[in-house]
């Protein structure tokens, strides 16, 4: 893969600003058309971890989408300089140095906004309602297993909000046209982290691109057009390994530092947890770094801090993410070659020091936080509420936009979908197979219950299952 073509800055619909005073890039300008958009706004209502949580203090989807936007830009400023003075590649220009930065900080934007409600437990319902429910659901008589090709359905029974945000960004979010927000395909190619089909879904392959789906059937020429003007070729594009890595640095920590806020693990637990999982080795990173946890106990207690635990873990998280920033650098550096050829498997963090520290924190976040009762209990809820609203609005539009007549509440249902979903349905249907229509329609469905955030989605529930609230 060569850089020049890695960073195409073209867009689907060409575009280039007509004013000479403008001079803004056009990935600064993608940043721009990103954070005035409703689609990124609503992420401060959508779960990170704790659904429907009370706290000003724990993180939302926005909150974790921009530190994601802040690692990215700064695993972006030391990779480009290990490019340039380290790895000395001279295809990589000095100005592709800021170009880096300001894709992942967009990146960085992007790359949850096509989550639906409740975190990624709101995947899983998705994924669940459709592998139940597509071989007991008729169409004229006919199961939906019989009339959908395979990878149709296996769009929904695989569903992922990372191939949902490319749909967004390229369709749904109606800025002028069709074309979503028309961003540039260097950033486009950053965010399609898994480049197959949902058919081509291999977890246990070992090469990390194929753990997931990244586009949908009905994206397909928006998938073959970016990587053709990237020249990715089915490999994953440089920098999706950064904007991963970022998210993993991004979440592993924030975890840690919520559940900790929200009580689900005290200092004492987490300090103890970590010792458990070292090393005997005198010498080795992730023991050095524990110890630094008890050293600002300590001296939290010395200063006389009124909450020295706090103090300890807040700090002490904040050390934890150099640390894994430095690793994901190396961890780049050290296979680049292998990068830029399409032939790396693994995530950044793995085989470097930083490997270790990440999959205890993972470990720890979930046997604390993730399967906490009260995680458990709004998890049951948002079952309830995702699976009731996919019962009512599947069947709602099964016969819409068909010569079978709706029931009233069906045509009812059908005027609750947003207005600019339903406009884009119109104009991707067009001329299209029935078989393609009724495919459509369903993912009519899932855009719109992915654009809901989690209090939105809570109220239409109650508001349609007659739950009136006083």
């Amino acid at each position: 893969m060569e850089w020049q073509r890695l960073l195409c800055d073209d867009r689907i619909r060409s575009y280039r600003g007509s004013g000479s005073n403008d001079l803004r890039t056009e990935f600064e300008k993608d940043y721009h058309r990103i954070i005035q958009s409703a689609s990124f706004r609503r992420l401060q209502d959508k779960t990170q971890v704790f659904p429907l949580d009370r706290s000003d203090f724990i993180r939302t989807r926005l909150t974790h989408s921009l530190e994601v936007s802040s690692y990215g830009k700064s695993l972006g400023q030391n990779i480009a300089q290990h490019i340039i003075q380290i790895i000395g590649d001279k295809s990589f220009l000095p100005s592709y140095a800021a170009d880096i930065c300001n894709i992942l900080q967009c990146a960085g934007l992007l790359h949850d906004i096509g989550n639906p409600p409740f975190g990624h437990f709101g995947e899983t319902v998705i994924r669940d309602w459709f592998r139940k429910n597509l071989q007991l659901i008729t169409y004229k008589g006919k199961a939906l297993t019989d009339l959908l090709t395979p990878q149709m359905q296996q769009d929904f029974c695989a569903f992922e909000g990372n191939t949902q945000a490319l749909r967004l960004v390229t369709k749904l979010h109606y800025l002028v046209d069709e074309h979503g927000m028309n961003l540039t395909k260097a950033l486009l190619g950053t965010i399609m982290k898994y480049p197959v089909s949902s058919l081509e879904i291999n977890k246990e392959s070992g090469d990390i691109k194929t753990k997931k789906m990244g586009y949908f059937y009905a994206d397909r020429e928006v998938f073959a057009q970016v990587q053709e003007a990237l020249g990715t070729e089915g490999s994953r594009h440089p920098l999706s390994y950064i904007l991963e890595a970022a998210d993993d640095i991004a979440y592993l920590t924030a975890d840690i530092e919520d559940a900790f806020k929200k009580g689900c693990i005290s200092f004492h637990d987490l300090l103890k947890e970590l010792r458990l999982a070292g090393t005997s080795a005198v010498d080795d990173d992730y023991n050095r770094l524990v110890q630094k946890l008890e050293d600002k106990y300590k001296r939290a207690v010395d200063k006389g801090e009124n909450a020295p635990e706090e103090y300890a873990v807040q700090n002490w998280i904040v050390q934890v993410q150099g640390f894994l920033i430095a690793g994901a650098t190396d961890g780049f550096a050290e296979n680049y070659q292998a990068i830029m050829a399409g032939t790396h498997t693994r995530g950044l963090l793995s085989g470097t020091g930083g490997e270790r520290m990440a999959y205890v924190l993972g470990d720890i976040a979930y046997r604390y936080a993730f399967v906490s009762k009260p995680i458990l209990k709004l998890e049951i809820a948002a079952e309830k509420i995702l699976s009731f609203l996919l019962d009512e609005f599947v069947h709602a539009v099964l016969y819409y936009d068909t010569d079978q007549k709706q029931t009233a509440v069906q045509e009812k249902l059908m005027a609750l979908i947003s207005r600019n979903y339903l406009t884009i349905y119109h104009h991707y249907s067009k001329d299209k197979s029935e078989t393609e229509k009724l495919y459509l329609r369903l993912l009519l469905v899932t855009d719109d219950i992915c654009g809901m955030t989690d209090s939105y989605a809570k109220r239409l529930y109650q508001e349609l299952s007659g739950q009136w609230q006083g």
